[in-house]
């Protein structure tokens, strides 16, 4: 990809974010800034997100929950089209838990219009962008599984950053999925179970296609994974802000990279061992 990311990743709604100010130290009036602090050549390859935060966000502003819903897909296309710039490979944003499902209906009615009407096939065409999706895309609507799956299929052969949504996804139903699979081949004799390890199974999981996540990012307060990628984040940076997802701009992704730059990552070994 060239140096300048997506401009529309999804449509512009009729919220318009606020930038994120830079907090200035007085004793330091020039402070750079995190993107400018960034070391380029140890970008993450693979950047998660648990976009949290969107309801609570709209209930401080006095809105319905679907506006914060609206306002967090706008913030996906500014931190899209940040790390692209960047140069992280792949983006993997948590939009819709198998949970999720659990919601009032009409919630789960706007998410899926709003999931419909933010696909613009043209803008990942234009910058060379691929499109997958993880998940039990078979509850989805109909409609929105044509639309994603035609989406995917016209954006396969680009080389560029990979953006992948995990819809109607969780970790616990990936995993129950995968072991049915290999249970199938093995009552079939097509495996034995002593070659049943962990590469088999990663082989089986919805994500086999890209590389674990390095760095994993949570906004909105809370401190726990809620059923994300968790065999994949085994070794991934953990990192969450107070930010709510509306509120996330570009800053704080560089600032989330900042911080993982920062980490020593051992992978089970010693600090001299990785020296």
């Amino acid at each position: 990809m060239g140096h300048y990311g997506p401009r529309h990743y999804l449509h512009r709604m009729a919220w318009t974010p606020q930038p994120f100010r830079i907090r200035i130290n007085p004793l330091n009036p020039v402070s750079m800034s995190y993107r400018d602090q960034i070391d380029r050549n140890r970008i993450p390859r693979h950047v998660a997100i648990i976009m949290d935060g969107n309801g609570r966000w709209a209930k401080q502003q006095g809105k319905e929950r679907c506006f914060g819903h609206q306002a967090g897909a706008e913030t996906v296309h500014v931190i899209a089209e940040e790390a692209a710039r960047l140069g992280i490979g792949y983006l993997t944003l948590y939009t819709f838990s198998t949970e999720n499902w659990n919601r009032p209906a009409e919630e789960i009615t706007a998410l899926m219009t709003l999931l419909f009407d933010s696909i613009e096939e043209e803008t990942f065409m234009k910058n060379n962008i691929s499109f997958r999706v993880i998940g039990d895309i078979a509850k989805l609507p109909e409609k929105v599984q044509q639309r994603l799956n035609q989406c995917i299929e016209r954006t396969a052969a680009n080389s560029g950053m990979c953006l992948v949504l995990a819809l109607s996804y969780s970790s616990r139903w990936e995993l129950t999925e995968a072991t049915r699979q290999i249970a199938e081949k093995v009552s079939q004799g097509q495996l034995k179970p002593e070659e049943i390890d962990d590469k088999l199974i990663e082989r089986h999981l919805t994500t086999s296609f890209m590389p674990d996540p390095d760095l994993l990012i949570r906004t909105g307060g809370e401190l726990r994974l809620s059923n994300y990628l968790l065999w994949q984040a085994a070794y991934a940076e953990l990192y969450f802000c107070d930010t709510f997802w509306p509120d996330f701009r570009e800053e704080e992704l560089c600032r989330a990279i900042c911080d993982y730059q920062r980490r020593e990552r051992r992978f089970g070994k010693t600090s001299e061992q990785i020296v």
